[in-house]
């Protein structure tokens, strides 16, 4: 879909960014910073729009570390849930009614502020942590039928824990491989056509690369 090919390109673009200006910077800062890139696997909660797991997704985080174990960072994250609905006829309003089937869509593009807590010291070679997320939470609610959409744009607010593991074979490169799972929760709200929605839930994996 178009909206979200450009919002991927524009997550791209942003991370590149994110990456060049440590390297202009003091060496020090590089040494304590860590860069996440990861694919995404997103199971909605309590969700019966568009309610099938996904991998249609990415996140992006970077975080400085203000202890050994202790790091203060940013993220930015989206995923997109799809559910198809079969022939069916909506009644719009108190006169008109609409038949067709439907493909549903919810995209979510999260965003804000991360601290994590590592349960071993830098430079180790398995880094467990826990971590918290707190931000926004832009959100699209859609349906499309035929050549038409019907859509609800929203915004909300974003909280996710998670429980990772960092893996560096060679823990002096900080080079290494990321895997962690989280649970999410948005107060976005909407509506679609006869459809609502009132928060986000969801969990999922980040399977990615860690330097």
């Amino acid at each position: 879909m178009k909206t979200i090919k450009n919002i991927s390109i524009k997550l791209v673009a942003i991370l590149l960014v994110f990456l060049a200006i440590p390297k202009q910077g003091d060496a020090q800062i590089v040494d304590n910073m860590y860069f996440n890139v990861d694919w995404q696997i997103n199971v909605p909660i309590s969700n019966s729009f568009a309610n099938k797991a996904s991998g249609w997704g990415a996140n992006f985080e970077a975080g400085y570390y203000l202890t050994p174990n202790i790091t203060l960072g940013a993220f930015i994250s989206y995923l997109t849930n799809h559910k198809y609905v079969g022939r069916e006829t909506l009644p719009i309003s108190t006169s008109s009614m609409i038949t067709g089937d439907q493909q549903h869509s919810i995209f979510q593009l999260p965003f804000g502020a991360s601290m994590r807590y590592s349960f071993a010291p830098y430079y180790s070679m398995f880094e467990p942590y826990a971590s918290i997320k707190l931000g926004a939470n832009y959100s699209e609610m859609s349906s499309f039928m035929n050549i038409f959409k019907v859509y609800d744009d929203t915004w909300g607010f974003y909280l996710s824990p998670e429980l990772g593991l960092n893996i560096f074979p060679s823990p002096e490169k900080r080079l290494g491989f990321h895997i962690a799972a989280y649970y999410s929760y948005a107060t976005n709200k909407g509506e679609v056509l006869v459809y609502k929605k009132d928060g986000l839930s969801n969990f999922g994996v980040r399977i990615g690369v860690i330097f």
